[in-house]
């Protein structure tokens, strides 16, 4: 791989940072060219059902050359258009003034392929094909938090949300900072923690689950809300029952029930307009790396879901105008979202 000159940008206008990543622009894409009804995830040619033209398929070829694993089950992979490297890039170009501020970033990207078949997705896997995801998941984790302050897992699914090939998979980033969104997470929380002596996701979910209004569903050891703070129309998140820090720390018995409550929540999402639900999928947990030899007990593990459709299968919440400038505002409130979720049929609506 040639040496990429990734690096990130202070905006000290809003207090935040930006990744500048100049070789993601030529990566392939085979999501949506153009908005189109109909189903909001699949080309009108198919083109992700072919090995011969599905970089992501078991024996596709990636437009870097190299030639995936005849994989059965899952598969993992270097990103051949990474937004960070092991390669010292810029550190001779850094800037620390008050106006210019440049930081090299060091790390590496990773896809994560669920399955070996390109129409299959988490709502249509198997309970034992879904708990082998989550099981690669907690691998990749225990390989990489000692050396990373960050270990980001996410999901863009559908074209709707920038994903550029709609065979199931997934990505894994990781880096050796802290992201300006983590980092915001990790100060709210220890200022929580410091004010009330609580763990603030424990005692926000003790507290839902007695008023009752956001909460879709429940087992053993997991908790599937809408956030009372939700931004996006069916924004929700997916909390341990117990004080759980990092993805690391889950018990098996919690990862076994987590391959249930996640294939349950997300065969309602597709029921929602009955199509294959777009959605922004990110864990987040207590920082790694440097941060393993600090107190991080105060952080609380959560899964958040952001998905865009708003009223039909083709019609998605756009950001614009005041929400770009100003505020964001949602357009239906949290307690009707839940219910909405709630009442949906547990069966997917492809199997009736």
């Amino acid at each position: 791989m040639s040496k990429i000159n990734n690096f990130r940008r202070y905006n000290p206008l809003i207090d935040e940072w930006i990744i500048v990543a100049v070789n993601r622009i030529n990566r392939p894409w085979q999501g949506a060219k153009t908005e189109k009804s109909g189903s909001s995830e699949k080309n009108s040619d198919d083109v992700t059902s072919s090995i011969t033209t599905n970089p992501l398929a078991p024996g596709g070829v990636r437009s870097s050359g190299a030639k995936n694993e005849d994989y059965l089950s899952t598969f993992v992979f270097e990103n051949d258009f990474p937004s960070f490297t092991e390669f010292d890039g810029c550190a001779d170009k850094e800037e620390n003034s008050d106006l210019f501020k440049q930081q090299e970033v060091r790390g590496v990207c990773r896809v994560i392929c669920y399955h070996p078949d390109s129409q299959k997705t988490l709502a249509q896997m198997s309970l034992e094909e879904i708990r082998t995801v989550i099981n690669l998941w907690h691998q990749q984790y225990v390989e990489l938090c000692p050396k990373y302050d960050w270990v980001q897992i996410f999901e863009n699914r559908g074209a709707v949300v920038g994903c550029s090939n709609m065979h199931p998979h997934g990505q894994l980033w990781a880096s050796n900072y802290l992201p300006s969104i983590p980092q915001k997470k990790h100060d709210s929380q220890k200022k929580y923690f410091e004010k009330h002596g609580k763990v603030m996701l424990v005692d926000y979910l003790d507290q839902e689950i007695t008023k009752k209004e956001r909460i879709i569903m429940r087992n053993e050891h997991w908790t599937w809300l809408v956030p009372y703070w939700a931004f996006w129309p069916f924004e929700t998140m997916l909390l341990p029952n117990r004080h759980v820090a990092r993805f690391t720390d889950l018990m098996e018995a919690e990862k076994q029930s987590l391959s249930a409550i996640l294939r349950d929540l997300l065969i309602k999402y597709d029921n929602i307009f009955q199509c294959s639900f777009p959605y922004m999928m990110g864990w987040s947990g207590a920082p790694t790396g440097t941060y393993l030899k600090t107190d991080c007990s105060f952080w609380q593990l959560h899964l958040s879901f952001f998905p865009p459709l708003l009223r039909s299968a083709t019609v998605p919440k756009f950001l614009a105008g005041y929400e770009v400038f100003a505020e964001k505002q949602r357009d239906i409130s949290p307690e009707v979202a839940a219910a909405t979720l709630r009442e949906l049929d547990g069966v997917h609506y492809s199997c009736k």
